[in-house]
This record gives C-alpha cells, sequence and structure tokens, in this order.
C-alpha cells in the first residue's frame, strides 16, 4: 500500500512539475538567436580581416554592418553594438542593420530600444522575416503572445527557412497546451535545422506533456547527443527516468544537470524528490 502511495504521489508530483516546466518555458531556451553572419566570422582571425577590409572602406556601411555581426557571434556586445551605430549613420535605411542592432540591445537588457529597432526594420521594408522573428520572440519573452504569435505567423507567411520561426510558434503552442502543433512546429523547426538540441527539447516536453515517454525520451537524449554540457536537457531526461520509476537514473541525470548549474531549481527539486528511492 505505501509503496503504491509513494507512486502515486510521484505521479502527481510530476505532473505538476510537467506543467510548471511548460507553463513557464523554463527548461527551453531561445534557438539560435543571433545575427546572421557564419559563425566562423566571430573568430579573431576573420574579424581582423573585416577590420581590414573597414581600414580600405571607411564609408562602407556593409563592412561595419557584418563586422558588427561578428561581434555579436562571439559576445562583444558594446563593439557590436559601436559598428551598427556606424552603419546606420552611414546608412540610415539599413534596415537589416537596425534587425541586428536590436538583437544585441536585447542582449544588453534594452527592450525598447530593440522594439523600435525593429519597428524601424519593418517600416523600411514590410517583408523582412528576420525582423518579424526577432520582434516576435521580443514579444513572447515579454509576454504579448498574441502579438508574439502574429509576427511569426507572418515570417512563416513570407516563406522564410529560419527555423527560429517555427521552433518559437511551437512554445506559444506548447503554452497553452496545444502539444500536437507544438510538435509539429518543432519538428518543422528541425527539419530546417537538424544540429540544434532546443526543438529536441521543446518537442520532448511536448511528448511528455501527452504522456509518450518514449518519444520524450528519444527526443531528450538526442539533444544530450548534440549539447551534453545543457542542465535543462539532463533534468528533462531525468523527469521521463523519473516517472518510469527508475529514480537511480533519474537521480544520477538530476545531478549531472546540479553538476552544470548548481541552481538550476527543477534539478534541485527533481533530486529531492527522488533521493529516497531504489
Amino acid at each position: 500500500m505505501d509503496g503504491c502511495f509513494g507512486a502515486r504521489w510521484r505521479g502527481l508530483a510530476l505532473a505538476g512539475v510537467a506543467a510548471a516546466l511548460l507553463g513557464g518555458c523554463t527548461t527551453m531556451t531561445d534557438l539560435g538567436e543571433s545575427v546572421t553572419v557564419d559563425r566562423t566570422q566571430s573568430s579573431t582571425e576573420n574579424i581582423g580581416s573585416l577590420t581590414a577590409v573597414i581600414q580600405r572602406e571607411p564609408s562602407n556601411p556593409e563592412a561595419y554592418n557584418v563586422r558588427g555581426a561578428a561581434y555579436g557571434k562571439g559576445g562583444r556586445y558594446q563593439e557590436a553594438l559601436a559598428d551598427f551605430n556606424t552603419a546606420l549613420q552611414l546608412n540610415p535605411n539599413f534596415y537589416q542593420a537596425y534587425a541586428n542592432r536590436a538583437l544585441i540591445l536585447r542582449y544588453l537588457g534594452d527592450r525598447p530600444g530593440a522594439l523600435n529597432d525593429y519597428n524601424r526594420a519593418l517600416q523600411l521594408n514590410p517583408n523582412y522575416d528576420t525582423a518579424y522573428i526577432g520582434r516576435g520572440n521580443l514579444y513572447r519573452v515579454n509576454g504579448q503572445v498574441a502579438e508574439a504569435e502574429a509576427d511569426l505567423n507572418r515570417a512563416i507567411q513570407l516563406g522564410t527557412s529560419d527555423p527560429r520561426a517555427f521552433h518559437n510558434r511551437g512554445l506559444i503552442r506548447q503554452l497553452r497546451g496545444e502539444h500536437d502543433a507544438a510538435i509539429e512546429d518543432f519538428t518543422q523547426a528541425l527539419t530546417l535545422e537538424p544540429t540544434s538540441p532546443e526543438p529536441y527539447n521543446g518537442r520532448g516536453l511536448s511528448y511528455f506533456a501527452k504522456g509518450d515517454d518514449e518519444n520524450a525520451l528519444n527526443d531528450f537524449n538526442t539533444a544530450l547527443r548534440l549539447n551534453d554540457r545543457s542542465a535543462e536537457g539532463w533534468a528533462n531526461q531525468a523527469l521521463v527516468y523519473e516517472r518510469k520509476g527508475d529514480l537511480k537514473r533519474a537521480r544520477r541525470s538530476y545531478s549531472r544537470a546540479l553538476a552544470l548549474n548548481p541552481n538550476y531549481q527543477p534539478a534541485i527539486a527533481g533530486l529531492a524528490r527522488t533521493r529516497g528511492g531504489i
């Protein structure tokens, strides 16, 4: 009787955990949101090459935009901001630079400034899918779900090939409990970018919410193969093991999550729940 009660309690507790995770999107990160240049351009060598271009063409706004994007890729946000400012001084109608600067402003915590830049980019080019995606994700993290969904839908209607549009719309659908639609969006994101772990984690949580532990575990395992330094990935995997009653594996995965992020609350709570199990 006690064992059955314990299993039933764990089931109820996990249902609450899943609802909290899905409701707050606390175990999912934004999908690869970044300025749109090749990742190799964030290297010191490539920044040096871009600087040489700027020295030869100091009035070329595109050169500053590309170097700003490279700085952004490398997390050098103030330098990126300076380059985008210069690009826009040279060409006030450079809509791509407005969208790039918006993302940097968001990273720096200036959400109103980011929104202004996305709005300006879309005034200059109402069909610029990247700006709709960026503004839509900004609305999403601000809790403006209807506005976010409208922007993401617009990007998708424009025929975007950017997986962020589908991933972020999937997060919104997941938040509303529309898990079949969310799974479709995460799957489309993976079709466009099959090596990104975030849509696997997102889709896995929707499978988990539907009670499909096998597909959830497959997705969480794939996410971890792509990035085993993700605390949320290990905690997500642990949720499935916990619901299956495999508390030893669950504890191991929660512990891996905490080794990566000692303050990660889902892993702290999960380890506390499973500590007394076999």
